[in-house]
Order: structure tokens, then sequence, then C-alpha cells
């Protein structure tokens, strides 16, 4: 079966708004993500020990590099936020 194409979203093409949310999204992607690393890495055996300290590294510093991002933006992730994006990320 041949999947179809799906084109990306340019980010010239959103408000600042919308790259605001993508932003705070990708905050929460990321935490989701790193904490699956971490959970992983505590019971990986041999090769993929390796695997999980470099994925846990990629995504700390992701993280890191995103909240900065964010502070530099003046944005603030309440409980109350957090949760409108979540379901807005499970809709969507």
């Amino acid at each position: 079966m041949e999947k179809e194409y799906i084109k990306e979203e340019n980010i010239q093409d959103k408000t600042e708004e919308e790259k605001n949310r993508e932003l705070l999204r990708s905050i929460i992607v990321t935490r989701k993500r790193l904490e699956e690393a971490h959970k992983n890495f505590e019971f990986a055996e041999e090769d993929l020990i390796d695997y999980y300290s470099y994925n846990i590294k990629a995504n700390q510093a992701k993280l890191d590099y995103l909240i900065k991002l964010a502070k530099t933006k003046g944005l603030v992730m309440d409980v109350d936020t957090q949760s409108k994006l979540n379901v807005i990320q499970e809709v969507g």
C-alpha cells in the first residue's frame, strides 16, 4: 500500500500565536520522550544502554533549548495551558 504524501506546513505560514502554541507543544512532547527514555534506560541491556543514554542526552539538550526559547519569548506554561495543549495534541 502506497503512503499518501502529506505536505508539512511552512512555519512562515503560521501566526505568532500558532508558533507559540507549537513551541509549547514541542516542550510537552520532548518532556514525554525524555521520561520514556529514562524509563527504558532503567531496563536496558547491553548495547541499548548506550542508545538510551544518547537518547536521554539528546532529548535533554532539545528540552533545554526549547525552554530557553520559550523564556526569551516570555511564554509561561502553567497546568491549565498544558492541559489545553494536551487536548489539542490528542485531537490534532
